[in-house]
């Protein structure tokens, strides 16, 4: 599945929720089915810088895809890395880079976030980017 075809199922998903807090508590859901994070993960690496509660992110590359994991101790936030997770895991490292991430205006997720939190997000994507052109440049 491409980027672009699991963002618009992300957009039709939250489209069935009319209230903003059905669709906290779906992002709530989603975070609470996101994958336990391995302990072996949780260092200081990890760590995103910018977020107001504490974001682990790790990522590897598997036959030429890139794949991650996160996690929050904040369940809103948990929510949104499950979203970005599921948005970009199992991508190509230029499909990352390309992606337009049209989804989080089109749910309306940035302009529900308080402004650290929309910190976070963009500082989340940034890394998810950066890990990706990182990949990218162990292939050449």
């Amino acid at each position: 599945m491409t980027i672009k075809e699991i963002q618009n199922e992300i957009v039709e998903e939250f489209g069935a929720f009319s209230e903003w807090m059905d669709k906290y508590a779906y992002l709530i859901e989603l975070g609470n089915d996101l994958e336990p994070f391995d302990n072996q993960y949780r260092v200081e690496q990890n760590v995103l810088d910018g977020c107001q509660s504490k974001v682990w992110l790790h990522a590897w590359m598997d036959d030429g895809k890139v794949y991650y994991m996160g996690d929050s101790d904040a369940i809103i936030v948990k929510g949104i890395v499950a979203l970005m997770i599921r948005a970009l895991s199992g991508q190509t490292p230029q499909d990352i880079i390309d992606s337009d991430l049209s989804f989080i205006n089109e749910i309306g997720l940035k302009e529900h976030l308080s402004p650290t939190r929309s910190n976070g997000l963009v500082a989340m994507i940034k890394q998810m980017r950066l890990f990706a052109i990182a990949f990218r440049a162990q292939q050449v």
